[in-house]
């Protein structure tokens, strides 16, 4: 069943705030009537932190050299007769929010192994941390999460290495799986619900942002896997214009798709966006499945809404509806083909990857699926890649790396990950400054708590960078300095347009067929501008993305 902790909407708290507080508040809350937020409206004098939103004012807690603020809705609870609808503002409160622990994440199941169902659909809150003390027109970067669009939280995420470089952070959750992204003819489509969530929390940093010493007028959107894949898809959505000012896409570019049987034999081609009426026709099925179908028009949507969250929550549902449509008022276009024509916002935009992005995934499965030797390689070459299956294996011939499947896992993250995201890299280069980078520390730590395999280690892999911009594990000294250069560039764009940091290794704007790639890695010449599409077999990958035909 979902999450035990309350939904914290509305815990308000009503009583005296200490000898000065109370004043200070009511101060706030008159003002409130008059106009916007203040550039900087913290109150302590001793006590936590105070902020005025327009919402109402919120408390935080203040840890030396930061404050946070958790578990501020950001829009009403999309619950009963608001499930499946675009997200509603916030209601104001009357009195102070004790902004001092995360709100409920959203309904989700367990990323992997055992454990049932968690978090609630009353879960549209965000978590502010700011730089401690007086501060103005501080950069404000947006973090969605990752997961997969089923699972995942912004409270995850502790941002102090962002924060110590100066910038505001604030983290999200945003609806998932059958709850973010169904279909249904009685909804007029799929209309994406999970992203619509995100822009709402952007108006409301939009709104809110000079309270805590944030500038409106500098949000920067990021996000890692299926939270890139949400920047790309702003990048692309006529509905986010004016939202934000700079992106950061990482490991989760436009392009990101994955060949057939890549990982299972049972699982096909990997494509995070697909076209709405796949989505709806699985609305219809589904309808029918949990007993809702064969109603007269216009009351399915009111038997679903009726139904118990624990009836939605399932493991086929949320993976039936975990692809973001596009052919709808937010998505109109696919998005590689919208970037492709030009079709995006003109805002800078940094995209990057991990060196060994799909070692990760890959490690998941080889008990069941092994890559048994060069000829059990050279068959799931021949399954996955067909016609273009001895080109491919030329490219990237097993006896290259130290085990066939470390070379099946190479040519994966290539295919997937590296060369999708250049070629979107040349597309927003046409029209915006944008620089690209691939994270290469194959001794990352491993904070997933998941076995490496003996002779197969997950070196860069998918999500191994975050630990260097959010805290997460220990790092060894050489990789604490890389953290601090990675918090700088990404800071300092979101300040600049531009990570231009002075005293740092040189950021190159991207420019196709140069050494203009940063390639991240500690110790002494690890920040260093590479020829990725060169050394990763771009031409090739090339080549077989535009002779693939268009989804149907």
């Amino acid at each position: 069943m979902p999450d035990p902790r309350p939904a914290r909407r509305g815990r308000v708290h009503r009583g005296l705030l200490g000898a000065l507080l109370p004043a200070l508040v009511l101060l706030m809350l008159c003002a409130a009537a008059s106009g916007p937020p203040a550039a900087v409206a913290v109150a302590r004098a001793g006590g936590p932190p105070v902020v005025r939103t327009a919402e109402g004012p919120v408390r935080g807690r203040a840890h030396g050299a930061y404050d946070t603020f958790e578990g501020i809705p950001y829009a009403a609870a999309p619950t009963g007769p608001l499930r499946w609808r675009p997200p509603r503002p916030a209601p104001r409160r009357a009195g102070v929010l004790d902004a001092g622990a995360p709100g409920a994440r959203c309904a989700q199941l367990p990323a992997l192994g055992p454990g049932g169902p968690a978090g609630s659909e009353d879960c549209l809150f965000l978590n502010v941390t700011a730089p401690a003390g007086p501060g103005r027109a501080r950069p404000v970067m947006v973090w969605f999460h990752g997961g997969g669009f089923r699972f995942g939280s912004g409270d995850a995420y502790r941002p102090e290495p962002l924060v110590a470089a100066g910038g505001v952070v604030v983290t999200v959750n945003y609806r998932l799986g059958v709850f973010g992204f169904f279909g249904h003819p009685e909804l007029g489509g799929a209309p994406d619900f999970g992203l619509a969530d995100q822009q709402a929390a952007l108006r409301w940093v939009r709104a809110n942002a000079a309270g805590f010493g944030g500038d409106p007028g500098r949000v920067t959107v990021f996000g890692e896997s299926a939270g890139a894949l949400s920047v790309c898809a702003h990048l692309v959505s006529p509905a986010s214009a004016g939202l934000f000012h700079r992106a950061v896409v990482q490991s989760g570019s436009c392009s990101t798709t994955m060949p057939p049987y890549a990982l299972l034999p049972s699982v096909g081609t990997y494509e995070p966006f697909v076209p709405e009426g796949r989505t709806v026709a699985a609305g219809t099925a589904a309808a029918a499945s949990l007993g809702c179908g064969g109603r007269p028009e216009g009351r399915v949507l009111d038997c679903l809404r009726a139904l118990d969250t624990g009836r939605l929550l399932t493991a086929e549902l949320m993976e039936r509806f975990s692809g973001v449509a596009y052919g709808n008022a937010l998505l109109p276009l696919e998005p590689a083909r919208a970037l492709a024509a030009g079709r995006f916002h003109r805002v800078p935009v940094v995209q990057g990857n991990n060196l060994d992005e799909m070692r990760l995934f890959l490690a998941q499965t080889l008990a069941a699926y092994p890559v048994d030797g060069e000829e059990g390689y050279r068959a799931r070459l021949r399954t996955s890649f067909g016609a273009t299956a001895a080109e491919v294996g030329a490219a990237y011939p097993p006896d290259g790396f130290a085990t066939p499947a470390l070379a099946w896992a190479a040519l994966l993250t290539d295919a997937s990950f590296t060369c999708p995201t250049l070629r979107d890299g040349r597309a927003l280069a046409r029209h915006v400054p944008a620089y690209q980078y691939l994270f290469a520390d194959r001794g990352a730590p491993n904070f997933t708590g998941l076995p490496e395999l003996a002779g197969f280690p997950f070196g860069a892999a998918h999500g191994f960078e975050l630990p260097y911009l959010f805290t997460t594990v220990p790092l060894a000294e050489p990789q604490r300095a890389l953290s601090a250069r990675m918090a700088a560039y990404w800071t300092r764009f979101a300040r600049t347009g531009a990570p231009d940091v002075p005293g740092a290794p040189a950021w190159p704007r991207f420019a196709p067929g140069a050494p203009s790639v940063l390639e991240l890695a500690p110790g002494p010449g690890g920040i260093r501008p590479a020829d990725a599409a060169a050394a990763h077999h771009c031409a090739l990958w090339d080549s077989l993305a535009a002779a693939k035909p268009p989804a149907p």
